[in-house]
């Protein structure tokens, strides 16, 4: 018997429903687990996401795509196939999406974090029998930070430059983790500036009702003497580009779950390091795992081999699935198109 999902060379395919899940190349149905660039892709002939992922998707594909959007919970039938979207809280408006046909339910879950940021919508387990999931950080050693240690330790950071007369610098995709940090700023310290991909995320985020601190995109004309005590939140490949250069000797950072990992920083040649990511880290994937009361699990982009044998170990039927995402990664190119 077929299963219910199947992994094609253009995505993960539903024979039943005939669609596919975050596929990345051409299909004629796309269903949309969220807005980065390596699950939503162009040239699809239509595209199913949810109400809050589609702004920004739109955004980033083009107004001549066709994105049909869905609440949260709403069941869709597809051939027979029962599909609904559930929150990941990845991103504002991700999704795992809930597929069931013949009494057998599969989950893919796309990308996820478990922890409540207050600004993605949160994380529900979701009961299923064969669960998808991302193992972008699936290895012990990768625990997030507190996020109210977090916020001090970010805050001080500026604080301390800004006193000093040096503009910070703090690396974050333009989606998603940018907006994080955006919340826990203290704008008291200085003006908050922003890379063009930033700032034009922000601005379709806005559009949506989702509240954000002021911010100043930067131009030609911003340098360190027009604003010496700004913090700048820029793309990680506009940190390493001239564009960064007009703020002098400005103190850098990056906000990544890859600074849990000793020498990272450093060979990034950044002052700080934070740890933070948009996606699970170990506990978090483990927990989520469980939760779903899943006997399989496939395992995609990340540590996959590590953690799928780890996950057999705890009596899971775990393999290991050929994929095209890429997780978070410190240059990403591809999360900053916009």
């Amino acid at each position: 018997m077929q299963p219910l999902l199947t992994f094609t060379e253009r995505g993960i395919y539903c024979a039943q429903g005939d669609f596919y899940i975050d596929p990345w190349k051409p299909v004629a149905r796309a269903l949309i687990t969220h807005g980065h660039a390596d699950h939503a892709r162009r040239g699809m002939e239509s595209y199913l996401a949810t109400q809050a992922a589609a702004p920004v998707m739109q955004h980033r594909l083009g107004p001549d795509e066709r994105i049909e959007t869905v609440k949260y919970g709403e069941t869709i039938n597809m051939g027979g196939v029962q599909v609904s979207y559930h929150p990941a809280g990845h991103v504002t408006g991700s999704a795992q999406i809930r597929v069931e046909y013949g009494g057998e339910v599969w989950v893919a879950s796309g990308d996820y974090k478990t922890v409540d940021d207050g600004l993605s919508e949160p994380f529900e387990p979701v009961k299923c029998h064969a669960f998808i999931t991302e193992s972008t950080f699936g290895l012990p050693v990768f625990k997030w930070t507190n996020q109210d240690v977090l916020r001090a330790q970010i805050n001080d950071w500026w604080a301390k430059n800004a006193a000093e007369g040096r503009v910070s610098i703090l690396s974050a995709y333009a989606l998603g983790k940018a907006q994080r940090l955006l919340r826990a700023l203290d704008g008291e310290i200085g003006p908050i500036l922003t890379h063009g991909a930033i700032e034009a995320t922000n601005a379709v985020l806005r559009g949506q009702g989702i509240a954000l601190p002021d911010t100043m995109l930067v131009t030609a004309e911003t340098t360190a003497k027009t604003h010496p005590t700004a913090l700048v939140l820029a793309t990680p490949s506009g940190m390493a580009s001239p564009w960064a250069k007009k703020f002098g000797a400005a103190s850098t950072a990056f906000a990544s779950g890859w600074m849990a990992l000793r020498g990272v920083r450093r060979r990034r040649g950044a002052d700080r390091g934070f740890i933070m990511s948009d996606h699970a880290d170990w506990t978090g994937l483990n927990d989520a795992i469980a939760a779903t009361g899943a006997e399989r699990v496939f395992v995609t982009h990340g540590y996959t081999d590590v953690f799928a044998r780890y996950l057999s170990e705890q009596g899971y039927d775990a393999r290991v699935v050929e994929t095209d995402y890429t997780g978070e990664s410190l240059d990403a190119p591809a999360e900053e198109a916009s």
